[in-house]
C-alpha cells in the first residue's frame, strides 16, 4: 500500500493542479502537502524494502511490477526529498511567467511521478512507459515557463531540441528493449537480470547493448549526444533546471545500470571502451567548455556532462566498485547540481541574466549567504576530499585503473588519466567563477559601475541551500551511509560473471 501510495499521490495531486485554474493557496497547500506526503512515503519504502507484483497486460506478459532495491534506493529518496525542496524554493518566489502557478507546480508534481516510477518499475515495458511520463511536463517547464527574458523563439528551440533528442533516444531503447524482451520471452527485469542475457548470440547481444547505450546516452547526456543539454538548462526555470540536471540525468545512468549492464553483460563488456572513450571526452570537453563559457547557467549544465563522464568511465570498467562509484556518483552530482541550480537561479532572478561578463557587487560582501553556498557547491564540483563528489570521481578513477579482467586494461588506464587531468579542469574553471562572483574581480568584467548589491538568501531558500550544503558535507565525511545502500545490490547484480571487485 505504501508503494502504491508513493506513486499516486503526486499524481493525482498533479491531475488536480492541473485542471485547477489560477493560482491560490488551496493549490500551493497541495502541491506542497503532497510532497512531504510522498516523500514520508519514499522512506518508508526504502526502510522496507516494498514491492508490489500483480499481473497487469496479460496478453503481452506485462506485469504492473514495482519495487525498490539497494540500486534505486539512494535515487528513490533524493527524487523524493529534492521535490519537496523545489516546490518549497517555488513558494518562496514569484511562479515563473507563462501560466498558471497550479499549471507550474502540476507539472513538477508529474516529474516527479514519472522519476519514482521509473526508479522503481522492475518490468522493461514498465520501465519504458514510465521513461516517457516525464517528457511532456518537463517540456511545458521549459517552453511555458522559461527564461522570460529572452525570445519566444529561443524557449520554442530549447523545448523543441529537448523533445526531439529525448524522442530518439526513447525510440532507440524501445526497440532495443522489445530485441531483448522478444528472444528471452519476459520483460521481467529481475528474471531478466538473472539470466545475464543467456541464451542470446554474441552478435546480437552487442547490438540489443548498442540502441539501449545509444538511448539511454542521449538522456544521460553523453558526449557527443550531450547538444540538447545546455540551451535548456539555460532557457528552463530554476526547478525546471534542478530536476533537470538532479533527477532527469539520473534516469538515464541509472537506466544503462538496471536495463544494459544486468541484462546484456556481454554486449557491455563488448561496448566498454567506446564508452570509457565518449565518458573521458566528455569530462575533458565539459571541462575546457565551462573555462570558456560566459552564461552560468550554460557553464553547470556543461559540468554536468563532465561529471557523467566519470560515471560512464565507472560503469565501463565492470567491477563492483564501479558499478558502486557510478551509482555514488549519480547521487553525489544530483545533490551538488541542485545546490548551484538553486543559487544561480536566485541569483539570475535579481540580475535579470547570468552574464559573467557584466560587473556586479561581490557576493562575499553584499550578499554572504549567497556567497557561502555558492563557494561550498563549487568546492563540491571540483571533488575536493571531504565533501560529495569527490568520493564518486575518486572511486570511478581507482575502478577503471583497475578494471574487471575482461575489459582493456591499457586503454582504461589512459582514460584514468585523461580523467584526472579532467578533475584539474573543474579545478580551474570552479576557481574562475569564484574569482568573478564571490569575489567580485573585474578583470573579465565589462565596462562599466557594478550592479546593485543583491538582496541575500532567506527564509525557504536559504533552509533549502542549508540543507543541501548539510547532505554535501555528511555524505563526504561519511560516504557508507550511500555506499551501503548499494553494496549487497551491486555484488547481486555482477554475481556470476567473474568480476573483480
Amino acid at each position: 500500500m505504501a508503494l502504491t501510495l508513493l506513486l499516486l499521490v503526486p499524481l493525482l495531486a498533479a491531475i488536480a493542479l492541473i485542471a485547477i485554474p489560477g493560482e491560490s493557496r488551496v493549490e500551493r497547500g497541495i502541491a506542497l502537502g503532497s510532497t512531504v506526503v510522498t516523500a514520508l512515503l519514499a522512506v518508508v519504502v526504502v526502510w522496507g524494502r516494498h514491492e508490489v507484483d500483480v499481473p497487469w497486460i496479460r496478453s503481452l506478459g506485462v506485469r504492473w511490477h514495482f519495487g525498490v532495491d539497494g540500486i534505486s534506493a539512494a535515487l528513490v529518496l533524493l527524487t523524493a526529498l529534492l521535490t519537496v525542496a523545489v516546490v518549497a524554493h517555488a513558494l518562496a518566489g514569484p511562479i515563473p511567467k507563462g501560466g498558471t502557478g497550479s499549471t507550474f507546480l502540476g507539472c513538477i508534481l508529474l516529474v516527479e511521478t514519472g522519476a519514482l516510477a521509473t526508479f522503481l518499475a522492475r518490468d522493461a515495458i514498465l520501465f519504458f512507459i514510465a521513461f516517457e511520463v516525464v517528457l511532456v511536463p518537463m517540456w511545458v517547464l521549459v517552453r511555458r515557463f522559461g527564461d522570460d527574458h529572452v525570445r519566444d523563439e529561443t524557449r520554442a528551440d530549447a523545448a523543441g531540441r529537448f523533445v526531439l533528442f529525448t524522442v530518439l533516444g526513447s525510440t532507440l531503447m524501445l526497440v532495443g528493449i522489445l530485441f531483448l524482451v522478444h528472444h528471452q520471452g519476459t520483460s521481467d527485469l529481475t528474471v531478466l537480470a538473472d539470466r545475464h542475457g543467456a541464451g542470446i548470440a554474441r552478435p546480437l547481444e552487442i547490438a540489443i547493448a548498442s540502441l539501449l547505450l545509444l538511448g539511454l546516452g542521449i538522456k544521460v547526456p553523453l558526449w557527443p549526444l550531450h547538444t540538447w543539454l545546455p540551451s535548456a538548462h539555460t532557457i528552463a526555470p530554476t526547478a525546471g533546471s534542478v530536476l533537470l540536471a538532479a533527477v532527469l540525468l539520473k534516469m538515464g545512468t541509472y537506466g544503462i545500470v538496471r536495463v544494459v549492464v544486468a541484462t546484456v553483460p556481454q554486449g557491455v563488456a563488448a561496448l566498454s571502451p567506446v564508452l570509457a572513450v565518449l565518458g573521458v571526452v566528455g569530462i575533458l570537453w565539459g571541462g575546457l567548455a565551462c573555462l570558456v563559457e560566459r552564461d552560468l547557467k550554460r557553464l553547470i549544465a556543461y559540468s554536468s556532462v563532465a561529471h557523467m563522464g566519470f560515471v560512464a568511465l565507472a560503469i565501463a570498467s565492470g567491477s563492483e566498485t564501479g558499478l558502486q562509484a557510478a551509482l555514488f556518483g549519480n547521487i553525489a552530482h544530483g545533490v551538488v547540481a541542485a545546490l548551484l541550480f538553486f543559487v544561480v537561479g536566485d541569483l539570475k532572478e535579481q540580475w535579470g541574466s547570468a552574464d559573467l561578463q557584466v560587473a556586479r557587487a561581490a557576493l562575499r560582501d553584499k550578499a554572504p549567504r549567497f556567497g557561502f553556498v555558492l563557494v561550498v557547491g563549487l568546492a563540491a564540483a571540483l571533488g575536493l576530499p571531504g565533501l560529495v563528489s569527490f568520493w564518486g570521481e575518486f572511486l570511478a578513477l581507482y575502478a577503471a585503473w583497475s578494471p574487471a579482467r575482461d575489459r582493456p586494461v591499457a586503454l582504461l588506464r589512459v582514460c584514468v588519466v585523461l580523467g584526472a587531468a579532467g578533475l584539474a579542469l573543474a579545478a580551474a574553471y570552479s576557481l574562475r567563477v569564484a574569482r568573478i562572483v564571490w569575489a567580485g574581480e573585474g578583470s573579465e568584467a565589462a565596462e562599466g559601475p557594478a550592479a546593485e548589491p543583491v538582496a541575500d538568501s532567506r527564509g525557504a531558500r536559504w533552509a533549502v541551500a542549508m540543507a543541501l550544503v548539510v547532505v554535501i558535507v555528511v555524505l563526504g565525511l561519511v560516504p557508507h551511509l550511500l555506499l551501503g545502500l548499494s553494496d549487497a545490490a551491486t555484488t547481486g547484480l555482477l554475481a556470476g560473471l567473474g568480476v573483480t571487485p
